[in-house]
């Protein structure tokens, strides 16, 4: 307008500064899959989207093994209100403790809150079952993987417990004679992020008292 100049070219410049922007956005969110899977971004679309409860895991998690689907929703509750206190990302933590023990879907009879009376753990040598439960936390890292799920909630599946040690097993052991504490253990690393460490510390939480 300055320059003079004619008005069609002011509305082809207009059109094209327009269409660049609308074009854009399409590009972005229509490719936005993409670079997720990609550069496995864990974006706060893609973590709503894991939030859905039509998501086939935690459908799966739901009808199989009922009692662990009740516990991750609680500890994903938890572990919401204690990132968003220390500032750490409440939409991460949430996600991560919604999944993180996806893994008893490979033996869901074998952990407590899925039991209906008898527990199958008492039939069963001491070794035998912690190496049982020991094996949640590497299968619901493999699940998690195996379904396409961020690299940072494949982390917290995978440390949620850290190299913690199973007491109850290890002393139950220990009264019927020696027990290593190495067959007790977990062997994961310790949590490396605050969403994390939150997830263990909610998931202990709960299960304290659940218990």
């Amino acid at each position: 307008l300055i320059r003079g100049e004619a008005t069609r070219t002011l509305l082809t410049a207009s059109g094209c500064v327009l269409f660049s922007g609308l074009f854009a956005g399409l590009l972005v969110i229509g490719s936005l899959t993409i670079w997720e899977h990609l550069f496995d971004i864990a974006t706060t679309a893609r973590l709503n989207e894991l939030l859905n409860t039509n998501n086939p895991l935690l459908k799966q998690l739901m009808y199989d093994a009922p009692g662990t689907y009740q516990h991750c929703m609680n500890v994903a509750a938890l572990a919401e209100g204690a990132a968003e206190k220390i500032g750490a990302n409440q939409l991460l933590a949430r996600v991560g403790a919604a999944y993180h023990d996806v893994g008893k879907l490979r033996r869901p009879q074998y952990f407590k809150e899925n039991q209906q009376g008898e527990n199958i753990h008492d039939t069963l040598p001491p070794q035998e079952s912690a190496s049982i439960i020991i094996s949640h936390q590497k299968d619901g890292a493999t699940i998690l993987a195996k379904n396409k799920l961020p690299g940072d909630v494949i982390r917290i599946a995978a440390e949620h417990h850290g190299n913690s040690l199973m007491t109850y097993f290890y002393y139950k052991a220990s009264e019927a004679g020696e027990a290593n504490p190495q067959n007790f253990r977990y062997p994961g690393k310790r949590p490396g992020t605050k969403e994390g460490a939150i997830v263990m510390l909610a998931d202990c939480c709960e299960a304290a008292v659940r218990s």
